[in-house]
């Protein structure tokens, strides 16, 4: 009988494990897609710390507005810093856009 629970308590446990495991793999895909480089150092400085800042301080409910953002704003500048016409100002144009974000994610004690 022991041998019986422990086999059913082993498998229990692995189907755990698998199902974890597959958990990370997929939040480390996300994770992936939304870390992808600009390329400009300060554009990706700010994107970290948005993401960090809405992961993390924003509520729960106004979470998915932000994300839809930043994730518009990254694709954009990813899209930019390919064209060699834009890239030249993508350094400027990403310090305007964290000096003027911070203002609006101070309410919830961001900081950048």
């Amino acid at each position: 009988m022991r041998q019986t629970t422990s086999k059913a308590g082993s498998s229990a446990h692995r189907r755990s494990l698998a199902a974890a495991i597959a958990g990370v793999a997929l939040l480390a895909g996300v994770t992936a897609a939304n870390a992808q480089s600009t390329g400009i150092a300060s554009c990706d400085e700010f994107l970290t710390k948005y993401d960090a800042c809405v992961g993390s301080k924003v509520p729960e409910a106004q979470r998915a507005m932000y994300k839809t953002q930043i994730d518009q704003t990254r694709k954009a500048w990813v899209d930019m810093a390919k064209n060699p016409s834009t890239k030249a100002t993508m350094e400027a144009t990403c310090k305007q856009t964290m000096d003027a974000t911070k203002a609006s994610l101070t309410a919830y004690g961001c900081s950048f």
